[in-house]
């Protein structure tokens, strides 16, 4: 049986709490807090809950504010505010799937637009939603909509 990601992260949390490992538990609550923001938006627009593919995409959109947070302090002469977003980078990848290699992702784009019968520019939107269910969590999807444009063209 697999474990959804709700379940993995509540898990987590125990292990955190009884572990005393301050900066994992806060960064876990801060991942739950930021899926019960959406859920809470999702059921506003009459969605279901977050899926497991949504919630790794939410994920990894919180890594991407804290690398760039990461690069402010870093510029600003802050280490120990950069080092503490990179500690929370960590502690999010946990929970993520391993990110596809460039030729990877490349290859999963090839395959994106064969299946989808993509021919043209027009199409990228079908080929990137194709991409999101098929890889959420495991591409960068503003570097993927880049070579997918590419190989539009």
């Amino acid at each position: 049986m697999e474990i959804n990601m709700r379940e993995e992260l509540t898990a987590a949390l125990k292990e955190a709490m009884k572990a005393k490992d301050t900066l994992r538990l806060s960064t876990i609550r801060l991942i739950q807090s930021a899926i019960k923001d959406q859920d809470i938006a999702q059921r506003t627009a009459g969605k279901p809950e977050l899926s497991d593919g949504e919630i790794l995409q939410l994920m990894a959109k919180l890594v991407k504010q804290r690398e760039e947070s990461a690069k402010i302090y870093d510029e600003n002469n802050r280490p120990e505010l950069a080092e503490k977003e990179r500690a929370e980078i960590a502690a999010i990848a946990t929970f993520m799937p391993r990110q596809l290699s460039e030729d990877e992702t490349r290859d999963a784009i090839s395959k994106a637009i064969a299946e989808t019968g993509a021919a043209g520019i027009k199409d990228m939107g079908k080929v990137i939603a194709a991409l999101r269910a098929a890889y959420a969590g495991q591409m960068d999807f503003g570097k993927a909509s880049g070579i997918v444009k590419d190989m539009l063209k």
